[in-house]
């Protein structure tokens, strides 16, 4: 497949979906998104919006990303640990890198990995209230 430029919401889209398509199947990450999502059609436009609003700064997401992975965590007994984390961005980066080239592909992995990284402590930061 030639790489392209993620360009609009039509890209976003197929790298939401190729993504989660292999998260899904992840033997680690795969359990946890499929025990926590029961609707993945709406949950891919969810995530579509909000990476559209993230790389195009287009606001179509209202969402609020902290409560819902510390919502996750309490549903999964507050196992969610930095290794998924890590499994997740590597995935993400594998994943863009299969499909796109250029300066938004590289802000789309810069974003994860600082919003990454911003989830985890605030996971672990709401366990101890």
């Amino acid at each position: 497949m030639e790489k392209k430029e993620l360009k609009n919401r039509d890209d976003v889209q197929l790298l939401v979906d190729t993504f989660y398509g292999k998260v899904r199947k992840d033997k680690v990450l795969g359990p946890i998104f499929n025990t926590i999502i029961t609707d993945w059609e709406s949950h891919l436009t969810l995530l579509t919006d909000f990476w559209e609003t993230q790389l195009f700064l287009k606001r179509k997401y209202y969402g609020n990303p902290v409560t819902a992975h510390q919502a996750v965590d309490d549903k999964m007994n507050h196992t969610i640990t930095s290794e998924h984390f890590g499994l997740w961005l590597n995935l993400w980066f594998a994943t863009i890198d299969e499909i796109f080239e250029g300066e938004t592909a590289w802000i789309a992995k810069n974003r994860a990995q600082k919003m990454s990284t911003m989830l985890f402590m605030q996971i672990f930061q709401h366990r101890s209230q």
